[in-house]
């Protein structure tokens, strides 16, 4: 993956995690790294077109970005809202209250997501030269909030879910990507 910064690639920003299905908490949390390292690509975005303009290291990123975001975190919002918080619901009912505040959120991640992606392939298309910043800060915001108030949860499920579970959650959620 290219980096419109100095050269500096997505695995030096973060470390590399590698996860599989057969552990679909680990799968979680590579999705939360991911997350966490496109919201730095998107916070660092403004300054860098008002310095460098559009660029193919630029054009390259945002396309990532959307791909992610288009793909990947819905598919992501579904292993959690159909697979995971029921099963840890079913043995600790106590984050009922936590889970609907994440089920909640996720449809303002996914409406701040709709206003960003569209000035995002507007700058791909050449139909802009520029992202709005708080725009931006509003859905890095968004996930930093959701984050924090999830990954507790997958720490929950680690401790509380059986390993045969765990196996099944990991087995439909490949399932869902048909990998």
């Amino acid at each position: 993956m290219s980096f419109f910064l100095q050269g500096v690639s997505m695995q030096q920003l973060e470390p590399q995690t590698f996860a599989s299905w057969a552990e679909p908490i680990d799968m979680l949390y590579a999705c939360h790294g991911k997350v966490k390292s496109f919201c730095k690509q998107l916070q660092i975005l403004p300054d860098y077109l008002e310095k460098n303009g559009i660029n193919q290291a630029v054009k390259n990123d945002v396309q990532q970005i959307l791909n992610y975001f288009n793909i990947s975190a819905p598919l992501h919002h579904a292993d959690e809202e159909d697979d995971f918080f029921p099963e840890l619901i079913k043995v600790q009912p106590q984050a009922q209250t936590e889970v609907d505040e994440l089920e909640r959120q996720h449809v303002d991640l996914h409406k701040n997501w709709d206003n960003l992606s569209s000035q995002l392939e507007d700058l791909l298309a050449g139909k802009r030269e520029n992202i709005d910043r708080d725009l931006i800060a509003r859905f890095v915001a968004g996930y930093h909030v959701h984050i924090a108030i999830e990954e507790p949860l997958f720490e929950l499920g680690r401790e509380h879910l059986a390993q045969e579970k765990l196996s099944e959650m990991g087995k439909v959620m490949a399932d869902r990507r048909k990998l």
